[in-house]
């Protein structure tokens, strides 16, 4: 990764005199608009105000170790403040193509051998703890408080205990409903009653167990954290939580600790931009990213490999696989993906009888289609060295590891190691069963995407998959990073006329708003979720699918309510796509074309069609030409969705 200097980075140590230690110590972000108060008399905390309103009230922080907490009567030794100005082009260009890095810092130096940074941007803050112990350190828990001036609504990822994989609906409640008994996932999101939005994740975990949030009486939120697992390689097997030790924690005593992360802003549609969690995880380890191929993905599992009008028995064999990628080839899609049951459980290397590997392998080659594998974490974890030959043998580009369902510290540490692991052998990576994006997709540019989302594959068997929640995602989940939503359904309903059906699902809302989910979510590995031989029979859809990039330069949020509607435009190259989402109701958007440069734009359209609000399938291909100066005027029906493709016109003489 390059790192582009836009302006020097400026550090000042300041002394600190006996008699101004007990003194408060003030941050700013670089435009003045968020004011963060730490406080190190007596114990340490920090409190925020966005635009001269106080949004948190004084929260305290610390470490817990087995000697004391770290953070209460800390004595002040020095205080170091920086400014930063720089710009990065990232190895994969999830939102946009340069990420620009502005912020305020000031590092708080204590003798009892630790420090607090916090770091002041101009959409948010962002603060860890320091440690610099010679002995490895027992980190029995972390107090981290977020004490809310004022009642919020929250939009509140649930969960019942830290075994999950973190896949939630958002409970749409307030900082005044929940108490000790209320856990939730991150990230989460709150709006406050005066209308500002503050949401909260974290970034560069390492060597540490997730963050989760706990409810307090009142307007006050607390960190959680899983303990230490007794038994370390526990399997989920639906049983709940597990045998846990007295610590979150064992760990080298000099070290930096997780971003605690927060994005402040009056407009929600800010957060779909926001780049905080990449910009405080860790930087590249991969010193030739060149290798590392975004791009979309037959997927065979959503649609239970339901393939039809051929002449052979579909399902996991050589023909059904040859079939995908025949599609892929077609239509320039980039990978197949073997999901679960290319070779039997519990060994990877026992292939499923009815698969010829080397046949598909050469098969594929032959077509310029690559392949990724899926593969339980544990398996992997222990047969991933045995498993490399071949892996290498058959040119696998990637690996889909599923069911880890915990982030506690030794759970983290897999994530760590696979992701080294597969870098240094050339592998993607895609988590499911995974806690939500904290870095590590920076830090290893190979690890494309996450899942930890209610994503399509809900429409097996729940019909809760509503476009609301759609239309919620970008502004929470997304935020924290690229999800594997694995959007592409094109059998469609309304949900009056929704239906469960395990093996031939069906998605609730419109086709345009499954067709506009490849603009508004960002994953770099996107699937194509629905089987080919439907594909096949839409290829006016498949016009849109096989071009759409899964990668942007940049990224431009036109109309965003949470809950609501989306709207985005993101370029690749020259071309630039429109994607809107509406939620549950319909909804008109009118959106300025004011991105564009001057000159006149050829679009290509997809829009609900006028009985969309009946027969959820019913779009409407157009073109029609355009220019900056115009406004786009979008209708959507309950569950829509609308799309674009917008090229500059050439000049002809």
């Amino acid at each position: 990764m390059k790192r582009w200097i836009k302006a020097i980075v400026v550090g000042a140590v300041f002394a600190v005199p006996a008699q101004l230690k007990a003194l408060p110590y003030l941050l700013t972000s670089p435009d003045k608009r968020i004011e963060i108060t730490i406080n190190t008399k007596d114990e340490l905390s920090y409190s925020v105000k966005y635009k001269d309103a106080k949004i948190l009230a004084t929260s305290r922080i610390g470490l817990q170790l087995k000697t004391g907490l770290l953070g209460e009567s800390p004595k002040l030794m020095s205080a170091h403040r920086n400014f930063v100005q720089q710009e990065y082009k990232p190895a994969v260009k999830i939102k946009a193509g340069r990420i620009e890095e502005h912020y305020n810092e000031l590092i708080l130096r204590f003798k009892e051998n630790f420090a607090v940074c916090f770091r002041a941007f101009n959409d948010g803050f962002g603060y860890r703890f320091e440690s610099f112990e010679k002995a490895e350190m027992e980190v029995v828990d972390e107090l981290c408080e977020i004490n809310f001036a004022e009642n919020a609504v929250a939009y509140w990822p649930a969960e019942s205990h830290f075994i999950s994989p973190n896949q939630r609906y958002y409970d749409e409640t307030t900082l005044a409903n929940l108490n000790e008994k209320d856990l939730a996932s991150l990230a989460a999101l709150f709006k406050t009653n005066s209308g500002v939005f503050v949401a909260v994740t974290e970034t560069a975990l390492n060597d540490y167990p997730g963050m989760w949030l706990r409810g307090v009486r009142g307007n006050g939120l607390k960190a959680d954290f899983p303990r230490y697992p007794v038994n370390e390689e526990h399997v989920n097997e639906g049983k709940g939580e597990i045998e846990r030790r007295d610590f979150i924690a064992r760990t080298n005593g000099t070290r930096s600790f997780p971003w605690r992360v927060f994005g402040l802003t009056t407009n929600e549609g800010d957060l779909i931009t926001n780049q905080l969690p990449w910009l405080l995880a860790e930087p590249s380890k991969i010193a030739d990213p060149s290798w590392i191929k975004p791009g979309k993905i037959a997927w065979d599992w959503y649609n239970d490999n339901n393939i039809y009008d051929v002449d052979f028995k579909s399902g996991i064999n050589t023909s059904t696989y040859k079939y995908y990628i025949d599609f892929a080839a077609r239509y320039g899609i980039e990978y197949v993906v073997l999901d679960e049951g290319w070779s039997k459980h519990p060994s990877l290397l026992a292939i499923n009888p009815d698969i010829d590997m080397d046949e598909l392998a050469g098969y594929a080659k032959q077509k310029g289609v690559d392949l990724i594998l899926w593969a339980m974490w544990k398996e992997f974890d222990e047969q991933k060295e045995q498993l490399l030959p071949l892996l290498k043998k058959w040119d696998i580009k990637g690996i889909k590891v599923d069911f880890m369902d915990r982030d506690d510290q030794w759970m983290e540490n897999f994530y760590h190691r696979t992701a080294e692991f597969c870098a240094r052998n050339k592998l993607l990576l895609d988590f499911h069963g995974a806690h939500k994006p904290a870095g590590l997709e920076r830090t290893w540019p190979n690890v494309m995407t996450y899942e930890s989302v209610k994503g399509l594959e809900q429409c097996k068997w729940s019909d809760k998959q509503t476009p609301k929640h759609d239309v919620l995602l970008p502004f929470i989940r997304m935020w924290a990073g690229p999800m594997d939503y694995t959007p592409g359904a094109m059998i469609n309903a309304q949900k009056k006329n929704f239906r469960i059906c395990y093996n031939r699902p069906m998605s609730m809302g419109t086709r345009c708003h499954q067709l506009a989910m490849y603009v508004v979510f960002e994953s770099p590995l996107q699937m194509l979720a629905d089987n080919p031989s439907n594909y096949k029979k839409e290829e006016e859809c498949m016009e849109f699918l096989s071009v759409v990039p899964t990668v942007w330069d940049e990224t431009v949020v036109l109309d965003a309510k949470i809950g609501k509607h989306v709207a985005v435009a993101r370029r690749n190259g020259n071309v630039w796509y429109v994607g809107s989402l509406g939620g549950d109701d319909a909804c008109d958007v009118s959106v300025p074309m004011s991105f564009l440069d001057s000159g006149e734009y050829e679009m290509i359209v997809y829009k609900d069609g006028v009985n969309a609000d009946r027969y959820a399938q019913d779009y409407k291909k157009g073109n029609r030409t355009i220019t900056k100066d115009m406004k786009l005027n979008i209708h959507m029906a309950p569950g829509g969705g609308y799309v674009a493709i917008i090229k500059q016109k050439e000049n002809r003489l």
